[in-house]
């Protein structure tokens, strides 16, 4: 028997007119914003599908970039996202194009910058305000936006397997246990989704792994509030 809770019927606490196009792309662009680790000074949104065709009247772009800004969904400055990021300085551009029959209708491919730092992100919104994370940079990885669970740690290193080996030494000092891992490869470098049970983990420790030889970036994501 299928279970569903009030979140799947009803959808979030959103700010509208739509959990899919509007709630949905504010969480992407949170998400994003997570995985960049800091707020860009320049993003590109690549729109496809239902999202390149109704986002302006939706207010998908609008809550594309509030989510990048670290608004809620339920934020009413998503509203006024446009102004506000230009007082901040976030230089952004909305562009349709079609990213390949494989997408979701609801999609959006992301180019966050800031100095000389730069990151590709592509997401879904697949609904209800549910999204998921198809591609970090050249990764193709699936990482739900729906709180369960587990918390969900990014890891992108080396294509060596004594580095996640290293990283669950780490994780067990801290009283965190393995659920499951996710990898994918790209020529020299692999990216790993790593379920953990356990306590949230905080950016200083956070900052303790990506000491490990091998290791290029770890990102800790939590359930992104409503």
């Amino acid at each position: 028997m299928s279970t569903h809770s009030i979140f799947d019927i009803a959808g979030p606490i959103m700010v509208g007119p739509s959990s899919s196009h509007t709630a949905g792309a504010c969480k992407i662009g949170q998400y994003a914003r997570a995985l960049f680790h800091k707020t860009p000074k320049k993003v590109t949104f690549y729109l496809h599908g239902s999202f390149g065709e109704v986002y302006k009247g939706h207010a998908t772009d609008r809550a594309l970039l509030a989510g990048v800004m670290k608004f809620r969904t339920s934020d009413t400055r998503i509203k006024t996202s446009f102004d506000i990021a230009k007082e901040k300085g976030i230089a952004y551009k909305f562009i349709k194009k079609d990213l390949g029959a494989k997408c979701h209708p609801n999609t959006v491919k992301m180019v966050l910058e800031s100095g000389k730092e730069k990151m590709t992100i592509t997401g879904s919104s697949i609904g209800g305000g549910m999204i998921e994370i198809v591609k970090l940079n050249n990764f193709e990885i699936s990482l739900k936006g729906v709180a369960g669970k587990y918390l969900s740690l990014v890891v992108s290193h080396d294509d060596n397997p004594e580095i996640i080996v290293k990283l669950g030494k780490k994780l067990k000092a801290l009283g965190l246990k393995i659920a499951n891992i996710e990898s994918t490869s790209y020529k020299k470098k692999t990216l790993s989704v790593l379920s953990i049970e356990g306590k949230r983990i905080t950016i200083p420790e956070a900052k303790e792994m990506e000491t490990i030889e091998g290791v290029d970036f770890v990102r800790a994501l939590t359930k992104i509030d409503n």
